[in-house]
C-alpha cells in the first residue's frame, strides 16, 4: 500500500456509521416541599414522644438514592473551512456519481455527490507517484469552461 500523511489517516479512521445519541433514563424522586410556616401568635403544644419497646420498632422503608449522571456529550471537532467551486465533467462520468450513490444506498450507507468526490480524492492521495501517474493517464483531457449556448 502507499504511504499517506497523518491528515489522510485521520480522515480514513473517521466513523462509518452515523451515531445517534443514547438517552439514559434517570428516575427522579419527588420530595414534597415543606409548606412555609405562617406566623402564629398562640403557642402550639408539641406532642410528647411515645416510648415504644425495641421489639416493636419497624425500620422505615428508605428510598434508594438516585445518582445523577451527566449526559454523554460528543467532543466537537474543530470546524473546517469549506471551499465552493465548479467544474466541468462529461455527462457519462457525471452519471457515474448517481450510479455510485444508488450502490451505496443499497449497501445501507447513502452518500452525497460531494462525499463521493472527496472519497475519490482520498484514494488518489493515498496512491504512490507511479500509480497516480498511471491513473491520471487514463483520464482524457477536456476543454474546461461553460458549454456554449445553442
Amino acid at each position: 500500500m502507499s504511504k499517506i500523511n497523518q491528515l489522510q489517516a485521520a480522515a480514513l479512521k473517521g466513523p462509518v456509521e452515523k451515531n445517534t445519541p443514547v438517552k439514559t433514563a434517570v428516575k427522579k424522586t419527588v420530595t414534597p416541599k415543606p409548606l412555609a410556616a405562617k406566623a402564629v401568635t398562640a403557642k402550639v403544644a408539641t406532642p410528647k414522644p411515645v416510648a415504644t419497646s425495641p421489639a416493636k420498632v419497624t425500620p422505615k422503608a428508605v428510598a434508594p438514592k438516585v445518582v445523577k449522571t451527566k449526559p454523554v456529550t460528543k467532543e466537537k471537532a474543530p470546524k473546517l473551512k469549506m471551499e465552493r467551486d465548479s467544474f466541468t465533467m462529461p455527462k457519462a462520468e457525471y452519471a457515474q456519481l448517481y450510479v455510485l450513490k444508488e450502490r451505496l444506498a443499497k449497501l445501507g450507507n447513502p452518500a452525497k455527490k460531494s462525499e463521493l468526490l472527496r472519497a475519490g480524492i482520498m484514494q488518489l492521495a493515498a496512491m504512490t507517484d507511479a500509480a497516480l501517474k498511471v491513473a491520471m493517464s487514463k483520464v482524457p483531457t477536456i476543454k474546461t469552461g461553460r458549454p456554449k449556448k445553442k
